[in-house]
C-alpha cells in the first residue's frame, strides 16, 4: 500500500531533503515551504525515520476535506478509522498548525479533532485514550490551510533530529544546533568522507558527529525509539529486518573508517568535554573526531592537505571577547585574519544570522544560501581561501550557476 506522507525540516533544506527521501526509495518526492511531500509504503516511511538525516518527523496522511468550521473538522476526524492504530490504552496528543486559516481559535479546531478521535474509539472499542502532553503514545496532526484540513498521524514520535545521543543535563549553555540543520549544512556545503573537515567553533560538537557517524554509515535513527512502534499496526517484523541491516553497515562503516580527518575544536573547554560524550554516546569510537580546545584567531589547520570548514560561529563570549563595545567585531576580524593568512586552500562555509559577517571576518562571500535555524533566518556563507597568486574565480554572468 502506497502512503502520502509529509516530513518537515529546517526552512531551506527542502530540496535536499526531497533528494535524500528519493534515494531512501519514495517514489514521488515534492518540495514545499517548510518541508517534503512524499509517496511511499510501510517500508520507505520506516526507513525515513531511521536513515534520513535531514527530515525533522515524518507524519502519514490519513484524511483531508474542506471546511468551513470546527464542525466540518469534528466530521473529518470522525469518519477515519483510527481503532486500526491505536486504542483506550494508549495516550494521546493532538497539534494544529496553520497557514492563513478562517477559524478564530486553532485551540478549539484542536479540541474539536480530540472529541471526534475519543468519541469514535469509544463507540467502536468501548474505551477511550487518555491525553498526555508530554509522551503520548500517539500524535496527531492538524493542518490548515485556508480552505482544507488535513489529518497526519506522526510516524516519529520525538523530532527525528534527537538522535538519542545528546544529554539535556550535559548540554547546557548556547541552545545546540539540532542535528538536522548540523547535516543539512554538510550536505549544501558538499562535504564527503574523503575529505579533510574542521569546525573551530564546534560547541557540542554537532557538526563534526553528524560527520562522523555520515563517514562510519551510521544510521541516525539507531539509538532511539519511534512513534511507529507503538501504534497497533506496527510491522515489528520488517522493521526488525530493517535495524538489523542498520547495524551491520554500522559496524561495518566503523571498521572501515580509520583515516578519516574530521577535527573540531572550541576555545571552551566544557564544550570540548561535552562533544567528548557525545561522542561516545553517538557510538563513534575514540580517535574518530579529533578535539582540540583553542581559540580560532590563533588556530592552524588540523591536516595538511586542505578541506572544509563548516561552522555556526557563536556570540562574542566564547571568543573570550568580553563585554566591551565593538568586542565581537575585533574578535571576528582576528578569526579573519587568520583564515585569510593560514588555511589558503580551504573552503570556508559559515552559519550566521548576521548579515554583516563577510564585513566582520573581512572576506568577500562567494555564495550565501538563506537557511533557517528554528525561526531565526540565517545565511550560510562560503569564502574560498586563495594561497598566494592563485587567482580567484572570474566573476558569472548573473542566472550562472558556481560549481560547489
Amino acid at each position: 500500500m502506497t502512503w502520502n506522507l509529509f516530513s518537515p525540516c529546517p526552512r531551506g533544506l527542502e530540496p535536499a531533503l526531497a533528494a535524500e527521501l528519493t534515494g531512501l526509495g519514495a517514489t514521488t518526492s515534492r518540495p514545499v515551504a517548510g518541508g517534503v511531500v512524499f509517496n511511499g509504503d510501510r517500508r520507505v516511511a520506516y526507513l525515513a525515520n531511521l536513515r534520513s538525516r535531514l527530515a525533522s518527523r515524518v507524519l502519514r496522511e490519513v484524511g483531508r476535506r474542506r471546511y468551513r468550521g470546527p464542525e466540518d473538522l469534528y466530521k473529518l476526524a470522525a469518519g477515519i478509522e483510527w481503532e486500526r492504530h491505536f486504542d483506550g490504552r494508549h495516550t494521546l496528543r493532538v497539534d494544529t498548525s496553520a497557514t492563513r486559516s478562517p477559524l478564530r481559535s486553532l485551540n478549539f479546531a484542536t479540541l474539536r479533532i480530540k472529541d471526534a478521535i475519543v468519541d469514535r474509539l469509544r463507540e467502536r472499542t468501548g474505551d477511550r485514550p487518555s491525553i498526555d502532553t508530554r509522551a503520548p503514545d500517539a500524535r496527531v496532526w492538524l493542518f490548515l490551510e485556508p480552505q482544507e484540513a488535513t489529518l497526519y498521524l506522526d510516524l516519529s514520535g520525538e523530532p527525528l533530529f534527537k538522535r538519542g545521543w545528546r544529554s539535556g543535563r550535559d548540554d547546557g549553555g548556547d541552545a545546540p544546533l539540532k542535528e538536522n540543520l548540523a547535516a543539512g549544512l554538510l550536505v549544501l556545503a558538499g562535504w564527503t568522507p574523503e575529505q579533510a573537515l574542521a569546525d573551530p567553533f564546534c560547541g557540542s560538537g554537532t557538526i563534526a558527529i553528524e560527520a562522523a557517524c555520515v563517514a562510519c554509515d551510521i544510521a541516525p535513527g539507531l539509538s532511539r525509539d519511534f512513534g511507529f512502534e507503538r501504534l497497533l499496526d506496527h510491522d515489528a517484523v520488517l522493521w526488525a529486518q530493517l535495524r538489523g541491516e542498520a547495524v551491520r553497515q554500522a559496524q561495518a562503516g566503523i571498521a572501515r573508517a580509520t583515516a578519516l580527518r574530521i577535527a573540531a575544536s572550541d576555545i571552551d573547554p566544557e564544550a570540548i568535554a561535552r562533544a567528548r560524550r557525545n561522542q561516545e554516546r553517538a557510538g563513534l569510537p575514540e580517535g574518530t573526531i579529533r578535539w582540540q580546545v583553542a581559540d580560532v584567531a590563533s588556530l592552524r589547520p588540523p591536516f595538511a592537505q586542505p578541506g572544509l570548514v563548516v561552522s555556526n560561529p557563536p556570540y562574542g563570549e566564547r571568543l573570550e571577547a568580553g563585554p566591551a563595545p565593538g568586542a565581537h567585531d575585533a574578535a571576528m576580524r582576528a578569526v579573519g585574519a587568520s583564515l585569510r593568512s593560514d588555511w589558503a586552500g580551504w573552503r570556508i562555509w559559515m552559519l550566521s544570522a548576521d548579515p554583516a559577517l563577510p564585513r566582520q571576518i573581512g572576506m568577500k562571500e562567494n555564495r550565501r544560501t538563506p537557511l533557517f535555524n528554528g525561526a531565526l533566518e540565517c545565511r550560510f556563507f562560503r569564502f574560498d581561501v586563495f594561497a598566494p597568486g592563485e587567482r580567484p574565480e572570474r566573476p558569472r554572468p548573473p542566472g550562472k550557476p558556481s560549481p560547489q
